[in-house]
């Protein structure tokens, strides 16, 4: 009888190891942001944290860069983006792409012109709660040739490569047009320094609705 109450200790303290090391491999890949999605890092009591800013960040747009005029005669607007980047569409949306560089726009129906006050609690309140990372810097109304809009200037981490599971710290300007209780969100970015002033002022500037 013993020998087999030693038997069954020695099986029991086998299971309690394999049991809590299973669970410390888990927990130490659930703290791993660059491999699980933010939905499931809030669900299970983690938060994503920015990740560094690269020391000589890529995206810089040329000054030689081309730009030609995109119009969506569903969304009815139009605006001057970079020759030659990557789009795709759905619908009245669009997004243009180039390696880490980006815009898009999106469309949607409002009952109310938005103003600095409303867009930081409203979008900004949700651009923290669903995207990767936020750190916004700055909301602010501006002037622009085709009309008032509100910009929030703001940080976020990069979707993971879906190779390396990399992510690189953006930044981001997000415009808000408003006309006939439509609303256009234009939204820029580009790893964190990267020298993209002048061509995006040229964007946001030319954004019309038709």
């Amino acid at each position: 009888m013993k020998l087999k109450n030693i038997y069954i200790i020695i099986i029991a303290v086998s299971l309690l190891l394999a049991f809590g090391g299973f669970s410390a491999v888990k927990y130490a890949l659930a703290g791993d942001t660059t491999v699980y999605p933010q939905s499931l890092q809030k669900k299970s009591g983690f938060t994503e944290q920015p990740v560094a800013p690269e020391k000589n960040p890529p995206g810089d747009i040329p000054d030689s860069q081309v730009f030609i005029r995109y119009a969506s005669q569903q969304g009815g607007y139009e605006l001057d983006v970079p020759e030659g980047w990557a789009r795709r569409t759905k619908g009245e949306n669009v997004i243009f792409t180039s390696k880490l560089d980006g815009l898009s726009v999106k469309v949607v129906d409002t009952g109310k012109i938005p103003d600095v006050k409303s867009v930081g609690k409203d979008q900004a309140e949700q651009l923290k709660k669903t995207g990767r990372a936020v750190i916004i810097r700055k909301i602010k109304s501006v002037k622009l040739k085709g009309g008032k809009a509100v910009c929030i200037v703001y940080e976020s981490n990069s979707e993971p490569n879906s190779v390396t599971g990399k992510q690189v710290r953006l930044e981001n300007e997000t415009y808000f047009y408003c006309r006939n209780k439509r609303l256009a969100e234009l939204r820029l970015w580009a790893p964190l320094g990267a020298d993209n002033v002048d061509q995006w002022v040229r964007i946001s500037n030319n954004f019309r609705w038709r």
